[in-house]
């Protein structure tokens, strides 16, 4: 009986032994909860989206793993910078405490391509594109109420539609190819003195004037719109900051001018 007892005792220790060893090992190595598994992908999508965004690494094939706010990189890139640019967009998703980046730096790495289909970053891309088009075409005095018609593929603008004169159909594609992104403007815009013609006479409050104008320098492709502020006052628009060149300075005015409402651009503060 008293051999039943020791042995018995035994086990039990040995259970609680094992019983303690499992549960310190369990606080090393915590199972996945379904919380945790949301909160994972959540990440690696966050993270793998805006490389499909990036135009420096949209076209690598890179692998994202997140486990307990640590991110695992790996994959191939031609260049160091684009190593470091994948890490640092890891870093910067709020939930990431840890990067892991095993991405090999390969000179010889030739990016895949898509045969000709559009990824998801060029799908987003034509997409932006076509939306800044159509905003400038809608505030801009030359342009706004056009029957356009806006189409973006591979960085090319169509242009399709009727305008009310043949100064409408030039400023609707100046403003096309004056914009982020676009490599070509295919203007189709028909002449027609039926269509309905902007408005002479508008009057807009400043402060949608002032967003408008910041808005177009912003999408512009040949002004540094983040270095240029913007204050209007009674449809006077005054430009400060500093730009590049006279050309960059005339085409900053240029653009805040044909804005809807504005009735004046003060440029003395905008220096080159």
């Amino acid at each position: 009986m008293k051999h039943n007892v020791r042995t018995f005792l035994q086990i039990s220790a040995l259970s609680l032994a094992l019983s303690s060893a499992n549960a310190l090992a369990a606080n090393d190595n915590k199972p996945t909860t379904a919380t945790d598994a949301v909160a994972n992908a959540r990440y690696e999508t966050q993270i793998w989206t805006t490389y499909a965004l990036s135009p420096y690494l949209r076209a690598n094939q890179l692998s994202v793993s997140v486990v307990a706010g640590k991110a695992t990189l790996s994959g191939h890139v031609a260049e160091a910078v684009h190593k470091e640019l994948a890490g640092e967009i890891a870093a910067g998703v709020n939930g990431i405490d840890k990067v892991d980046n095993n991405i090999v730096v390969d000179a010889d790495y030739a990016a895949t391509t898509n045969d000709g289909k559009r990824s998801y970053g060029d799908v987003i891309d034509d997409a932006s594109i076509t939306t800044a088009v159509k905003s400038k075409l809608l505030w801009s005095k030359h342009t706004e109420g056009m029957d356009t018609m806006v189409v973006t593929q591979n960085g090319k603008v169509v242009l399709t539609g009727s305008v009310a004169t043949n100064e409408a159909k030039q400023q609707a594609e100046k403003l096309a190819k004056n914009t982020h992104g676009v490599r070509a403007v295919d203007n189709q815009l028909r002449v027609n003195d039926k269509a309905p013609a902007a408005e002479k006479s508008t009057i807009m409050a400043d402060s949608w004037i002032t967003t408008k104008v910041k808005s177009t320098l912003l999408y512009s492709s040949n002004v540094a719109g983040a270095d240029i502020s913007v204050n209007t006052v009674g449809g006077v628009v005054t430009l400060a900051g500093k730009v590049d060149s006279g050309v960059e300075q005339a085409l900053a005015i240029e653009l805040a001018q044909n804005i809807r409402g504005v009735k004046r651009v003060s440029s003395t503060e905008l220096t080159f």
